[in-house]
């Protein structure tokens, strides 16, 4: 995985899809004109994001109590976070509790934020996201929207995000970037972890920070 662009967008790519009242089956695929309300939201939603990155950069490099609360609270809203971290665990989290899952989701959610959030105030440009496309998952999983996050002097990144409906509001539970999965990268990394511990332990050592999600040191990427 390319740490620093990971390091550069993922917290605004894990919150990027407001919820918002829709059909409760997946859309067929888009067309670049008319995107559907799962397409709208991850836009809408990017946009407010980074505008409000923005605007409010001074008061979170002040306060990062601040700027952890605004990300809690998109993360709450758009990112199906528990749903997300069973697809990360596998064939560990079989016969697992839900207590358990969402332990492991809130610290590894934790973790990735304490060592990347701030990263978000250093970007500069006003990058945006384009929408390309929509298409059905298999199986009536979901829809993919893809999209491209443009920013100045550099080639646009492909950004695709893997959505659900649940409960009548459009989620997202993986985001690749380049063709990099979320899901799988944090897969790979917590197999050797979860074959040697507990999902409890694994999830004391990401909150105590003996174990760090995400491969390398957090850098300062812009």
């Amino acid at each position: 995985m390319k740490t620093k662009l990971l390091a550069t967008v993922l917290a605004s790519l894990l919150l990027a899809a407001a919820p918002s009242l829709v059909q409760a089956q997946a859309r067929p695929a888009a067309t670049a004109a008319q995107p559907s309300a799962a397409a709208r939201t991850v836009l809408d939603a990017s946009t407010r994001i980074l505008a409000t990155l923005e605007t409010r950069r001074n008061e979170f490099r002040a306060s990062p109590a601040a700027l952890r609360g605004f990300i809690d609270s998109e993360m709450s809203r758009s990112f199906d976070r528990d749903y997300s971290a069973r697809l990360v665990l596998g064939v560990h989290g079989r016969g697992a509790s839900d207590a358990d899952v969402k332990l492991f989701a809130d610290a590894m959610a934790d973790n990735l934020m304490a060592r990347y959030g701030s990263t978000l105030l250093d970007i500069q440009g006003k990058p945006s996201f384009r929408y390309r496309s929509e298409a059905a998952l298999p199986g009536n999983r979901g829809v993919k929207v893809s999209t491209e996050l443009v920013r100045a002097g550099s080639e646009p990144t492909p950004v695709e995000y893997l959505m659900r409906n649940v409960d009548g509001q459009w989620k997202v539970f993986d985001v690749m970037i380049e063709g990099i999965s979320y899901v799988q990268t944090f897969k790979n990394q917590f197999d050797t972890p979860l074959r040697q511990k507990s999902i409890k332990d694994v999830a004391a050592e990401l909150r105590g920070g003996s174990l760090q999600a995400g491969a390398g040191p957090a850098p300062r990427g812009k």
